[in-house]
């Protein structure tokens, strides 16, 4: 518990035995004296709040209903209610803070993530400085037990890393020389030596922070449904408990403190904190369940937008599948073995996708960059350059069709680069993907929870793209689409979902940017290193899991769930008890438990939110 926290629950308690001993057999003076007393320890800072608001002209909110019930009770000689209405409200405000303050807790923790400091090493010393003097191709320390800082490379060491921080994977990630690190994780044991990448500004852990703290300004339709709710509502309550104060009694129904004493109670009842928290704070709770999966949301618009999806729509490469690809076979036709690997991989020597990492994994010796020139690389085709003096392209079928050459077999089940050297046909190298060990699970499970279709769309070949759809048992499968022709298809399927419902769009955050912009909810996929990933996706998966969009629609929709019961729960016993006060069959102290009880209740309830997830 925090020194608000602490505080405010003193101040309570404080004022509590002040308010009991008021009921004590001691003289009148002595008793309005000690509620005066308990009534200032817990009233002064609501109406001190009610004057600035005033001033502001925001008038009518719960701390002038509060404020001006009170008065009303003062004036009336009901001195005992004056300071219940005061002191059960601070008793709700104290359960809404402390459960802010829970669900904060599970966004501070990945706020802890922060590195507060960097070992560079520099002249052969190491010094310690702020990350954010770390520059580009440094090398640091990071000793174990350590955080690591930066975004980098290891040039020197082994070590096992804590990711659970980014990935909430419990497991810890085996390192070695030439592996990546991201800013954020924890050393557990060795010293590595690595060479950083991005400043710290752009690195994972700076991007992963500036998400997290902004995520609760991105308001789902249902909290700014209840902000215009609450905006009309309090100014009607007040002028109704105005009118009930004042009409009957003109009118000759009973005394006007008899009306005055129901308007009291009116407007106790009628204060809208239950519904002005328990929203946001379901909303909060669920972005705070899904971070501790390892799933960031950018706001609750997008949570809410997850809980009603209709179709799920998947890239294939880095998604589906593991994206690390192996040469499964080369096939020359005119030059050997080696000289086809060898042109393959200088024409792919530039490119950091996943295939031509793979050709060059295969090929594995040093690069005589001028023995390549004038490398143009072809959207959705492939590359073309200049090798020892002859004009070499190598990509997919399209790309020969742009050459004019004719292929003499197709390689079927197989992705594969076909290589063309002045202008002839030179054979192809052909690399396997393998799927993702949880991608099975993953659609399985999404059909399960009522994902109603489930759609492929891919740059790959229509054979593997049939394999693979019908492993997963993928309701439709696109195929050979270029970027332009994968957004034009997925801007069909827009049209085709069911109004009120949504369409998510999972891609590696790279290649897919556009579409990952163009969906109702983009989610990154392992792609929590990619700038594009951060830039145009609303939902971040931080591992290469799948499941995790699963885990991701299922707390979307329990927090949903959650504030609509807050919704329902709220509304319906503010009216009733609202009808019964009017009725005059409601006294101050039914109001007051009324007010605090339904408040009570809904905040435990949206706290149930951080529960959403569960390993």
């Amino acid at each position: 518990m925090n020194k608000k926290l602490k505080k405010s629950l003193l101040l309570i308690i404080a004022a509590g035995l002040l308010f009991a001993l008021s009921w004590l057999p001691i003289p009148q003076n002595l008793q309005i004296g000690l509620l005066l007393v308990s009534y200032f320890i817990v009233g002064w800072e609501i109406i001190l709040k009610a004057l600035r608001n005033i001033i502001r002209g925001q008038v009518f909110d719960e701390n002038f209903l509060m404020s001006l019930a009170t008065f009303g009770a003062w004036y009336l000689g009901e001195y005992a209610e004056a300071v219940a209405v005061m002191l059960f409200f601070q008793v709700g405000e104290f359960f809404q803070k402390y459960a802010v303050n829970r669900s904060r807790q599970s966004i501070s923790a990945l706020m802890n993530i922060r590195p507060d400091y960097a070992n560079v090493l520099r002249h052969n010393k190491i010094i310690k400085v702020s990350p954010e003097d770390v520059k580009v191709g440094e090398i640091i320390v990071v000793k174990a037990g350590e955080r690591v800082p930066l975004d980098g490379l290891i040039t020197k060491g082994d070590s096992s890393l804590d990711t659970a921080a980014l990935t909430g994977e419990s497991l810890p990630r085996d390192v070695t020389k030439g592996d990546e690190v991201l800013s954020g994780c924890i050393n557990l044991s060795g010293v590595i030596e690595v060479k950083t990448t991005k400043e710290y500004g752009m690195s994972t852990i700076a991007k992963i922070l500036d998400l997290v703290e902004n995520a609760s300004s991105q308001k789902a339709e249902l909290e700014n449904f209840i902000t215009r709710f609450a905006k009309w509502y309090t100014p009607i309550v007040v002028f109704l408990a105005l009118f009930i104060a004042i009409i009957p009694p003109m009118l000759g129904f009973d005394t006007f403190r008899e009306w005055s004493y129901r308007a009291i109670t009116f407007l106790v009842i009628s204060c809208p904190c239950a519904l002005v928290i328990s929203i946001p704070l379901s909303f909060f709770g669920g972005i705070g369940a899904a971070s501790k999966c390892g799933v960031l949301v950018k706001g609750g618009n997008y949570l809410e937008a997850l809980s009603k999806v209709h179709t799920a729509v998947f890239d294939k490469t880095g998604t589906l599948t593991k994206g690390k690809f192996v040469i499964s076979e080369i096939r020359p036709q005119g030059i050997s073995k080696e000289k086809l690997l060898e042109t393959a991989a200088y024409i792919e020597s530039m490119s950091s996708h996943p295939i031509a990492l793979a050709i060059k994994a295969a090929w594995n010796q040093k690069f005589d960059l001028s023995r390549i020139d004038k490398i143009e690389e072809i959207s959705g085709k492939g590359i073309t350059a200049e090798f020892d003096g002859k004009k070499v392209a190598a990509g997919n079928i399209k790309m020969l069709q742009d050459f004019g050459v004719s292929l003499p077999q197709k390689v079927a089940n197989k992705t594969a680069v076909y290589i063309v050297i002045d202008g002839k046909y030179s054979g192809f190298v052909a690399v396997e993907d393998e799927l993702k060990n949880d991608a099975p699970a993953a659609i399985s499970s999404l059909k399960q929870q009522g994902i109603t279709q489930t759609v492929m769309l891919t740059g790959d070949n229509k054979h593997i793209a049939a394999k693979i759809g019908k492993i997963l048992r993928l309701d439709k499968v696109f195929a050979e689409l270029l970027p332009a022709d994968k957004l034009a298809k997925l801007e069909q399927l827009m049209k085709q979902k069911p109004t009120g419902s949504t369409l998510v769009f999972v891609g590696d955050g790279i290649n897919d940017a556009p579409s990952l912009a163009r969906s109702d909810i983009g989610i990154a996929m392992g792609g929590i290193g990619s700038d594009a990933a951060i830039e145009a996706a609303d939902v971040v998966i931080m591992t290469d899991e799948p499941y995790k969009i699963v885990d991701a629609i299922r707390i979307a929709r329990g927090t949903v769930l959650i504030a609509r019961e807050n919704v329902i729960f709220a509304i319906g016993v503010k009216f009733l008890v609202l009808g019964l006060g009017a009725c005059g069959l409601a006294s101050i102290w039914a109001a007051v438990f009324a007010d605090v009880g339904v408040s009570v209740i809904a905040i435990l309830n949206a706290v149930r939110a951080l529960r959403l997830y569960k390993k």
